[in-house]
């Protein structure tokens, strides 16, 4: 589905939470690679809106720790803490699998978990699963400190790319596989401060 009609969709099923003049990025050039307009701001900031208002009604009586997957969830993950009401904590995580426009599905150690996890409600939150190696890994090496349980929230999901299980909680946008920016999404680390979501053209 083109960005076009994508966005029409989105407009007629979602309400507006964006009152400010759109700032999309209407089209970038990053290298070699050429992005175009794909999913639009004022269309992100409501999809997330609604997930949040999920996870405030699953979690209303829990403290879930919110675990945050650096670099390209880190937009998502801002914009979505805004509209949680719950009590909760926030973490960050680095994982390394990805070069290019291609997950390589290799997974070096998590780095920045400090807290203990025994016994806590998870919630992982990503920018985008495509084949699932990387956030398949990470739930793995999370479950081995015996949380109390593992749920993922996604902004971006590309069902026909992926290649291990798992199960999706929060579930932003299904894209078909093409390879998008913007929003946190990078190409070589650039692109990411775009408020839009850009697809390669």
């Amino acid at each position: 589905m083109d960005g076009y009609f994508y966005n029409l969709f989105l407009t007629a099923t979602s309400r507006s939470v964006v009152s400010l003049p759109p700032t999309d990025v209407s089209m970038m050039t990053i290298k070699d690679k050429t992005f175009v307009p794909f999913i639009t701001e004022e269309a992100i900031q409501a999809r997330i809106q609604e997930l949040a208002e999920q996870i405030n009604q699953a979690y209303a009586d829990k403290k879930p720790l919110i675990v945050v997957v650096l670099n390209g969830a880190f937009l998502f993950a801002a914009d979505l803490a805004k509209h949680l009401t719950i009590s909760c904590e926030i973490t960050f995580i680095r994982v390394a699998s990805y070069t290019a426009t291609e997950s390589s599905g290799q997974l070096k150690e998590i780095l920045g978990l400090n807290e203990s996890i025994a016994g806590r409600d998870l919630i992982v939150v990503e920018d985008i699963v495509d084949t699932g190696f990387t956030l398949y890994e990470v739930c793995q090496q999370l479950q081995e400190k015996e949380p109390a349980s593992i749920a993922i929230a996604t902004l971006l999901f590309k069902p026909t790319a992926l290649k291990k299980q798992l199960d999706l909680h929060y579930v932003g946008f299904e894209i078909e596989n093409r390879f998008v920016l913007g929003y946190g999404l990078d190409y070589d680390g650039l692109g990411r401060n775009t408020p839009n979501i850009l697809v390669l053209e």
